[in-house]
């Protein structure tokens, strides 16, 4: 047997090749950059240090799960710390909203914001409920069967009409639809279902790693040499080698890798073989990014702060470090864009790390965000778990079921189940 060969180094190549390693397989995994991690590793500078990427995950049963699949627990590796808030919106007519999980926590939230308001939003996320079950069993924990795919998948209805249609109150309109927003979306284009992730958030609640959650990415890294996975950094998939239909190999700038199985854990436009079958999709857009070390203490600030209107920033705070995210009309510093929010740390920067959105994907060799929704046709136009060529199989951002640690970490399960164990 050749064995597995996994393209891509972060959280979902990493998180398929310790679950198929465990299952008993030879698996070796290949990345373009140096080190494995992905979006989850770090940025340094002058003493500071930032999380690249995510800060916090959902449905952490997720993670637990890939620990508990792939070997010891993870509480014995490290702990998933839960956050009192999701996150705080702030919106252009000075008023607030601190979104904190749990219905009732939730209900007195919004009726703070407005009288009668929480009830609307309590009912708005309770809709989701009979869906989230659909999507859970039809979709993101099993291999689902595109031709037999729920219904669901299919609806014409947009997240857009449905929040106009539910919400008079603009403010919860933007709480709802902000995940997705965030991610590079147009609400437009997004089906309505996708408006899960509030019902998710609510019963859920967000998580984070003490230290960032690039710590997650190296004790995943641990694990996988805990479990003997053969890690070929520096080196870059150019293509798969199909034969009769069937993939043999991948070509690498290291030389030509035999296999019997393959996971494409990264953008599969970039690979020739696979190209063709994913021409409609286009990558989400990530955000302008800048890193900023701070002198003295940082501005009292919530875990992730979101600050609505044109420019939208995302403030993050790790101490006396901000990252702060912008989309829309950035015709002006963002730092700047910060302190017309009375947010004003621009006298307190000691250092500076701008990223902007090609960087970012030259940096990743993709955009971290994943597919581009453009309406409902885009569930179809993903692979994954299974591809058209026999022994490939998708996983990572750009896979079913798509971006977000949660959803990321789902896609190597459903690899894993599909691959099934060796021999």
């Amino acid at each position: 047997m050749a064995g597995v060969v996994v393209i891509g180094g972060g959280f979902g190549g990493m998180a398929a090749a310790a679950r198929l390693a465990k299952l008993g397989h030879d698996v070796t995994l290949v990345e373009r950059t140096a080190s494995l991690g992905g979006a989850l590793s770090t940025v340094s500078e002058d003493g500071f240090t930032w999380d690249a990427g995510p800060s916090y995950t959902l449905l952490p049963a997720v993670v637990r799960d890939l620990f508990r699949k792939s070997g010891r627990p993870l509480e014995r590796e490290l702990d998933l710390v839960p956050l009192d808030l999701v996150r705080e919106h702030r919106f252009e007519d000075g008023t607030s909203l601190r979104l904190p999980h749990g219905r009732a926590a939730q209900l007195a939230a919004f009726d703070e914001l407005g009288a009668g308001l929480g009830r609307r939003w309590v009912d708005h996320v309770a809709s989701y409920a009979d869906d989230w079950e659909v999507l859970r069993r039809g979709y993101l924990e099993n291999p689902w069967d595109p031709a037999a795919a729920p219904a669901l998948l299919d609806s014409r209805e947009t997240l857009f009409k449905r929040l106009k249609r539910t919400f008079k109150d603009e403010r919860l309109r933007l709480v709802a639809g902000h995940p997705l927003v965030a991610g590079g979306h147009d609400l437009r284009n997004v089906p309505a279902w996708l408006g899960t992730t509030a019902y998710v958030e609510q019963r859920f609640g967000a998580w984070t790693v003490e230290g960032g959650l690039a710590r997650l990415g190296e004790v995943l890294g641990a694990r996988l040499a805990t479990r003997k996975v053969t890690v070929l950094t520096e080196t870059s998939a150019t293509d798969l080698v199909v034969r009769s239909g069937r993939v043999a190999a991948v070509s690498t700038t290291a030389g030509e890798l035999a296999a019997d199985v393959v996971v494409c854990a990264v953008d599969p436009r970039g690979l020739p073989a696979l190209a063709p079958y994913v021409h409609k999709t286009m990558p989400a857009i990530p955000p302008v990014v800048v890193h900023v070390g701070l002198s003295g203490e940082a501005p009292d600030l919530p875990h992730e702060l979101v600050l609505h209107g044109d420019p939208m920033l995302v403030v993050r705070r790790q101490g006396n470090a901000l990252t702060v995210h912008g989309r829309g009309k950035l015709s002006e510093d963002i730092l700047r864009a910060l302190a017309r929010h009375k947010i004003d740390v621009r006298a307190q920067v000691v250092t500076r790390v701008d990223r902007s959105p090609r960087a970012q994907v030259e940096h990743w060799g993709s955009s971290p965000m994943g597919v581009l929704w453009q309406g409902r046709g885009t569930v179809r136009q993903r692979l994954g778990p299974r591809t058209p060529i026999a022994g490939v199989y998708a996983a990572g951002a750009h896979a079913t079921p798509g971006a977000g640690l949660p959803f990321v970490g789902l896609s190597a399960a459903l690899v894993a189940a599909e691959v099934g164990p060796a021999g």
